[in-house]
């Protein structure tokens, strides 16, 4: 299934050819295919037929953004000599190629047009000749000079041109057998420098090319290594009998540029670019590399198996951006990313370095996170008064820019009006109702903030003179996600505020006007103090689980939405601790003594007042006594004036000769006027629903025997658990917390509506006088005391 082409006479390109990729460049769509129409004429030569295409084209324009990668038809791969070679140089790196031929073979089986510029001939042939060598001279060796010489055989310096003629077919045969197994054909192109020189081979070359991707054929391109000519002075080449991977870089680009590729993946033993040597400890990986950012950054060694250097490519990629093609340059060598690092960048990940012409007009995501560290250290050091001030001066503005906020509100409505569903434009209205609670929530806040930070939880002397005391600290920097809910944002500034946490948040494109101006008035009142930076709003176009992946940057997560965004983001989030639910799936259960006049009061409030809600009934199960009495009719009638669809439980259902649509699944949450209703016999039977299918958010028991709520309140295993109470009073505001950040269902740190406590965490603070751990050994001067010492009062004013 390989078919080969050759071409002769190979040099380096030379970047002054640029004016020429300028005048001949043109801009193609991702969806473009090269169409008959556009042929000009069939010719042939060596039997094989050609197509010449048109050549003129206006200049093209790259990918401004990641995420418009996955819109890239035409894709171009470059494997680096490392990329291709074992670690131990002395072959190939099967398990490496067997991974990037099945990325490359997935997205051409996706309809993309895949191209392949490949090294390791040379390494190859280099392997297959010093096998001989070794083995010609033990012969020798063996026959004149004993076992005792072979140790000091010395092998030759082999010639690249010969490595690269005897490693050539091997390397593509190995090629070949891969494709194959996903039943794609590939074919080989060599490739020399006067086959882009010459006008006529040139076209021969672009019209080979767009006839193998019309016929759906991967080619396999690489440099004529064979017949290249010897390295001339001052190039790039070091060593006489030494070819650089520079050739290759060059070539991708030439190619990708030449045959108007959207995209081009250069896969090297580094991550990307760095603004500083990889492997220093300041080293920081770019994410976006722009025109003229190569003056600040500085270019360390070259591969450790070819020549090219990140100077080359950085040079080649800059080429093919100004040339109309997107450039990534990444890892393929890591073996955590290396199965997944090609579909990753089609996908618009967050891998590796990304060139691009368009400068963001804010800073990055990167640069805000640590803005958002360092100014969440200086709001620690406040004095608690101080951070008070700014929450109180928060409250004071949502009341006092009400028109602006609610304006901008409306246009968020507006442009959502047919694309959201009902429950959601619920959540993303704003209301002067609304803000007023907030700013009474921000105040309560900032009172509860007075001794938040710095608080002394244990003290103990440990020895005379030597005091540990532990003491609340901020957690770090949090990033808040969360879809429809611009009240989230205020909400969770000020928590953030309080407890001298640094915040990023990150809210959905459907509340963009209400976020924007809510943040700007957080941002004024954090400028009293001169902490402006300590909240910063994300507004670049990373993608959530890009977000997820900055575990230097973040220290907690916290989603506040839908369950599938918080599963989502529990899935991405690696190395990084996620504080949340991911559904709120909460059940009321009504025992057999409970009040008529309680029952319908808290089923109504607990369905009916926000059912969008996470804090909203779900299921309402029912004691099996009570069926067909009074109570359960008016249950009934109640949901009905109320327009609740009903759902029956399986038991439900039996006990009914026309009943409602059968409930799918008992592990549901609607978010909707919509519920489920399930028979039970029992309080322990109640407890045993709720445990295998809630989420551990909230339930509720109406009985007005009180050792059935006590056994009921201590046995069932949820964060909230309530006694004659609706199930809306699982909130932040309504326990007097403030506010909250999300409710937690986890089991450590925090748990139940999360307000200031759950943003804290501790440090100890060891005060001694020149104390060694030696001085209480067993024959030491000093004994442990361990004694517990008075913690100073909290301020609960």
């Amino acid at each position: 299934m390989l078919s080969q082409v050759y071409c002769s006479g190979f040099q380096p390109f030379s970047h002054r050819l640029l004016p020429w990729v300028q005048s001949t460049a043109i801009s193609r769509s991702p969806t473009d295919r090269i169409q008959p129409s556009a042929v000009r004429h069939v010719r042939s030569w060596s039997n094989i037929p050609f197509i010449t295409v048109p050549l003129s084209r206006a200049h093209g324009k790259p990918f401004a953004h990641r995420s418009e990668l996955k819109h890239a038809k035409r894709i171009v791969v470059k494997l680096g000599s490392a990329v291709v070679t074992r670690g131990d140089e002395c072959g190939l790196a099967l398990g490496r190629l067997a991974s990037i031929v099945e990325q490359v073979s997935v997205l051409q089986n996706q309809g993309r047009e895949m191209m392949l510029v490949t090294s390791g001939a040379v390494a190859f042939g280099k392997q297959r000749l010093r096998h001989e060598i070794l083995l010609s001279q033990s012969v020798r060796q063996a026959l004149h000079s004993g076992q005792n010489q072979l140790k000091e055989m010395a092998i030759p310096v082999l010639e690249a041109r010969a490595c690269a003629a005897a490693g050539q077919s091997g390397l593509m045969a190995l090629y070949e057998a891969m494709f194959t197994q996903y039943s794609i054909c590939a074919a080989q192109i060599l490739v020399t420098n006067l086959d882009f020189h010459d006008e006529q081979k040139r076209r021969n070359l672009n019209g080979t090319l767009h006839e193998l991707l019309r016929m759906n054929i991967v080619p396999i391109v690489n440099t004529n290594d064979a017949v290249v000519p010897p390295a001339e002075p001052n190039s790039d080449l070091q060593g006489v009998n030494v070819i650089s991977v520079k050739d290759n870089d060059s070539l991708a680009a030439r190619l990708a540029v030449e045959m108007k590729t959207d995209l081009l993946i250069v896969l090297s033993d580094v991550e990307g670019l760095f603004d500083s040597p990889p492997g220093s400890d300041d080293a920081k990986l770019i994410d976006i590399f722009y025109p003229g950012d190569q003056q600040s950054v500085t270019f360390g060694t070259k591969s450790r198996v070819g020549m090219g250097g990140m100077e080359a490519k950085v040079k080649a990629a800059l080429w093919a951006l100004q040339g109309g093609t997107s450039v990534v340059i990444a890892n393929g060598t890591h073996p955590k990313v290396s199965g997944h690092v090609i579909t990753d960048i089609v996908e618009g990940k967050k891998v590796g370095t990304f060139f691009s012409e368009v400068k963001p007009a804010g800073p990055t995501v990167e640069q805000q996170g640590e803005m958002a560290r360092s100014g969440g250290r200086m709001l620690a050091t406040l004095e608690p008064e101080q951070r008070a001030e700014i929450i109180h001066h928060l409250a004071d503005l949502l009341t006092d820019q009400r028109d602006e906020i609610l304006l901008a509100n409306k246009k968020d409505l507006e442009e959502a009006e047919g694309r959201l569903a009902a429950p959601l434009l619920k959540r993303l209205s704003l209301s002067t109702s609304k803000l007023n609670s907030l700013a009474i929530g921000l105040r309560q806040i900032a009172a509860s903030s007075q001794d938040s930070v710095g608080r002394v939880l244990r003290r103990i002397r440990i020895a005379k003179n030597l005091e540990l005391e532990q003491v609340t600290v901020p957690i770090g920097v949090l990033l808040v996600i969360f879809e429809s809910r611009p009240d989230c944002l205020p909400q969770v500034a000020a928590l953030a505020i309080a407890s001298g946490n640094g915040l990023l948040l990150k809210g959905g494109k459907e509340a963009a006007h209400s976020n924007r101006i809510l943040h700007l008035l957080t941002q004024e009142a954090l400028s009293i103090h001169g902490v402006k930076e300590a909240v910063q709003l994300v507004n670049t176009r990373e993608e959530v689980e890009d977000l997820c992946r900055l575990d230097k940057i973040i220290d907690l997560i916290i989603p506040r939405g839908s369950s599938q965004l918080v599963r989502d983001i529990q899935k991405a989030a690696k190395g990084i601790p996620v504080m949340g639910h991911s559904e709120g799936i909460c059940h009321l259960y009504v025992d057999s003594e409970a009040s008529v006049d309680k029952v319908t009061r808290l089923v109504r409030d607990s369905k009916c007042e926000y059912p969008a809600a996470c804090n909203a009934l779900e299921t309402l199960l029912i004691h099996r006594d009570l069926l067909r009495t009074p109570l359960f009719d008016q249950i009934i009638d109640m949901l009905r004036v109320e327009q609740v669809k009903i759902h029956a439980g399986p038991k439900f259902a039996s006990y009914l000769t026309f009943s409602p649509s059968e409930v799918k699944s008992l592990r549901t949450e609607y978010g909707d006027l919509e519920l489920c209703i399930e028979v039970v016999d029992s309080v322990q039977e109640a407890i045993d629903h709720i445990h295998k299918y809630g989420s551990s958010h909230t339930d509720v028991i109406v009985t007005e025997n009180e050792k059935t709520a006590e056994f009921f309140l201590q046995h069932v295993d949820s964060a909230c658990v309530f006694w004659n109470a609706s199930t809306r009073f699982s909130d932040g505001y309504r326990f007097g917390l403030g506010a909250e950040v999300g409710i937690s269902t986890s089991r450590i740190h925090a748990r139940g509506p999360v307000g200031l406590e759950g943003l804290l965490t501790t440090k100890w603070l060891l005060r001694g006088q020149d104390h060694v751990v030696s001085d209480f050994s067993e024959h030491g001067s000093l004994k442990y005391l361990h004694e517990n010492l008075p913690v100073p009062q909290r301020n609960t004013n």
